[in-house]
């Protein structure tokens, strides 16, 4: 029989009575609590940035497919809180983490975020809570890492409180799948970890998929978004060669996707972004260092995928040399600094190393996104740059147009009326009406 502390635990999880504290409100907290709060259950946010804190307190959401009615709905039931103590970690039965792990410059797992509330949970931890790790990190963290901080309170994981690992499955302005029906793995440190947890995940979520250790929960999220991105960069240098050979990459792909069997497309573009797939494999990469396993497929993904952005940026210059012009000093107009089309999130968008780029040679440059009204400072950037309009002067303005991101929002018929010249990074351009003109793929 399980202690009596985590038995009332399985009671109240079956009951649906149990207190939910989620750390860290961004693109995959703040889902989390809105999939839970949709069951019934009271969710208690922390954060250490009051704005979002303020925020949510007047009912607004700061995240696009969030909506801000249903939230505050929440908040005047008052079935959600939000807070910057985090001495009250000991309030919820169960603590999702759901904290940034980022790389170093040097490419080398940067656990902070994850050490730093492991540390705070520390100092507030009761016995009946469990613990489950939801950011992305290289397999063996949350035994090596996180356990250790967490028993320095005195309590014994696995006995006293619960602990496990299930990765973050989030694909912001995707409309088939969200939190609720996108399957969850779960795997705990024990067999009684890993059963609260799977539990918990059943009260809101769809599927739950249980597996035998945190480890392999750890890998099954790396693998994902390796696979992404060893796919991403082939088409990518494929649509070099393509380029070079004159033949349409995207043509190609089309073509190919007609095979029932034995091949997904993947899709080009200007670079990597999203909080995942640029960053995630390299947590596998320094991991296998410590068992001497190169990780050469990784590596050299990331090394194309890193490579785009200054391949764009060569054609805006051979675009430009077409028409006398020199980079430097030209004016250029970028659409779209969010990574994926249609949602409002900005992390590692490659738009901001082609802002780098092309600042560093000179070049006057704007930016358009209609989710993104001001540039936010990142762990990488500070710019203090707004949204330009896009009005037809604005357009003609421009010695250059770039489209980073191929947003709905877009009318690119009239994008492609008042531009100048034009360099498409998404092939939104194809077959339109007197885009050979004004056109350069890339």
């Amino acid at each position: 029989m399980p202690p009596s502390s985590l038995a009332n635990l399985r009671e109240k999880i079956e009951k649906n009575s149990f207190i939910l504290g989620v750390i860290g409100l961004g693109y995959v907290g703040l889902p989390l609590c809105l999939t839970f709060l949709r069951k019934g259950t009271s969710v208690i946010g922390f954060d250490l940035d009051t704005k979002k804190i303020q925020s949510i307190a007047k009912g607004k959401s700061y995240i696009k497919h969030i909506p801000s009615v249903e939230l505050a709905e929440h908040i005047k039931k008052g079935s959600f809180t939000a807070t910057t103590e985090f001495t009250q970690l000991n309030r919820p039965d169960a603590l999702l983490i759901c904290v940034p792990t980022p790389l170093t410059k040097s490419r080398e797992p940067d656990l902070q975020f994850i050490e730093a509330t492991g540390r705070a949970i520390a100092k507030a931890i009761r016995p009946g809570q469990i613990i489950i790790l939801e950011s992305t990190t290289y397999p063996g963290t949350t035994v090596e890492v996180l356990q250790p901080i967490l028993e320095e309170s005195g309590l014994k994981a696995g006995v006293d409180f619960g602990l496990a690992f299930s990765p973050e499955r989030e694909d912001p302005g995707n409309p088939k799948f969200a939190t609720a029906n996108i399957a969850k793995v779960v795997g705990g440190i024990n067999a009684l970890s890993s059963e609260l947890a799977q539990k918990i995940y059943e009260v809101a979520l769809e599927t739950v998929i249980p597996v035998s250790s945190t480890q392999v929960a750890e890998m099954t999220k790396l693998l994902e978004n390796i696979f992404r991105s060893v796919n991403i960069a082939l088409v990518n240098e494929l649509k070099v060669l393509c380029l070079r050979m004159d033949i349409s990459i995207w043509e190609v792909i089309a073509a190919a996707s007609s095979k029932p069997f034995g091949f997904m497309p993947f899709y080009p573009g200007p670079g990597l972004g999203g909080h995942c797939i640029p960053i995630d494999p390299f947590y596998l990469t320094s991991k296998a260092r410590e068992f001497d396993i190169p990780t050469r497929f990784i590596e050299l993904a990331g090394e194309i995928n890193s490579n785009m952005p200054y391949f764009v940026v060569q054609r805006v210059m051979d675009a430009l040399n077409q028409q006398d012009k020199s980079l430097k000093g030209a004016s250029l107009l970028l659409l779209g600094a969010a990574y994926k089309k249609d949602v409002d999130d900005d992390r590692e968008s490659p738009t901001y190393k082609l802002l780098d780029l092309l600042l560093e040679k000179g070049a006057d440059v704007g930016y358009n996104d209609p989710y993104i009204p001001t540039l936010r400072p990142g762990r990488k950037h500070s710019y203090d740059l707004t949204s330009t309009s896009l009005t037809a002067e604005n357009l003609q303005a421009a010695d250059c147009v770039i489209i980073a991101t191929d947003h709905s929002a877009y009318d690119y018929d009239f994008i492609l009326q008042h531009s100048r010249l034009i360099v498409d990074t998404r092939n939104v351009f194809v077959g339109k009406k007197g885009a050979e003109e004004k056109v350069v793929m890339s």
